[in-house]
């Protein structure tokens, strides 16, 4: 009997994009006669003509399907969505920008269905046309993760994946507000194969993740996947409680005079004051993401389907 699989593809001003992705995705589609396609496009609340073009191809296309959000949710909630909305047997998460090469879909599905795997996830072995400055802290970010969290993330892992039915519905299942999937799906366990290949640059427009908002979303990881920066807070202010203990003791020993020296004096209270305020904004972070957690908002409001176009 013939699997459906579920191509999932998050939409952020990717009218340029979309042409060439659509033909390719055929074109494995195609090859892979033997199955049975779904493209689910998630329209991340575009600016430019990219759910005009979704019209236009659900329109021509039963394979085609599209949900249109309100606003811009974030790719997260994209990916959420799409995972939600997928009928498939087997779904696959992939970018619009060919970046994600759906060549590979064949092998990984051969993968999934011939071997004891839950997944088949991608990785990037190298980061060719990528600034070195965002190489170098991706990596470090990839480093610190996997020692002060369980999540398990390797380095260079994409989205780009192909997941059975019991992996979606697990990581559906997690209905938290700040979501950080790179982290959900090693957190859900099942059997994953890491398929690596070379870094592809983007077909056409521009990217959408400048340097602030992949710092960002680091952070979100770290927060959302580890207490450890709680537990580090606690560490400096016991560290500088007895150092401040220290100082104060060994410079009236030496110099016996507790009132000389205030130029360093002050650099130490505005390392100490600075070090407080770091340790608050950790606490706030995790607070903040509790507060939102509580508020119970939806992850995302869809506005149109390719039903209502019918």
């Amino acid at each position: 009997m013939a699997k459906l699989i579920s191509v999932i593809v998050p939409c952020y001003n990717e009218q340029e994009s979309l042409p060439y992705f659509y033909e390719e995705i055929c074109k494995v589609a195609k090859e892979m006669k033997d199955n049975k396609f779904e493209f689910l496009f998630i329209n991340d609340g575009s600016k430019d003509k990219t759910l005009e073009i979704l019209r236009a191809l659900a329109k021509e296309d039963k394979r085609v399907r599209y949900i249109s959000f309100s606003r811009n949710f974030g790719k997260e909630a994209g990916m959420y969505a799409g995972l939600k909305e997928a009928k498939g047997d087997f779904v696959c998460i992939m970018d619009a920008d060919l970046q994600d090469p759906p060549s590979l879909l064949p092998q990984m599905y051969h993968i999934i269905t011939t071997e004891d795997y839950d997944s088949v996830a991608t990785r990037r072995v190298s980061r060719q046309g990528e600034p070195p400055i965002r190489s170098f802290f991706a990596r470090l970010f990839y480093r610190l993760i996997n020692k002060i969290s369980k999540a398990d993330i390797v380095d260079g892992a994409r989205d780009f994946r192909l997941m059975t039915r019991q992996m979606v519905d697990a990581i559906v299942g997690m209905e938290e507000y700040n979501r950080f999937s790179k982290g959900i799906f090693g957190w859900v366990g099942f059997n994953t194969k890491w398929l690596p290949f070379e870094n592809v640059e983007r077909i056409a427009g521009e990217t959408k993740w400048s340097f602030w908002k992949l710092f960002k979303y680091s952070l979100e990881g770290i927060v959302a996947f580890s207490t450890f920066p709680l537990a580090l807070s606690f560490i400096f202010g016991i560290l500088f409680c007895i150092l401040a203990i220290i100082f104060i003791i060994v410079r009236t020993l030496i110099w016996g005079d507790a009132t000389s020296g205030w130029p360093s004096l002050v650099c130490i209270m505005f390392l100490i004051s600075g070090v407080q305020l770091c340790c608050l904004g950790i606490m706030g972070q995790y607070l903040s993401k509790t507060y939102l957690e509580t508020k119970k908002r939806p992850i995302y409001i869809v506005k149109e389907t390719e039903k209502d176009k019918i």
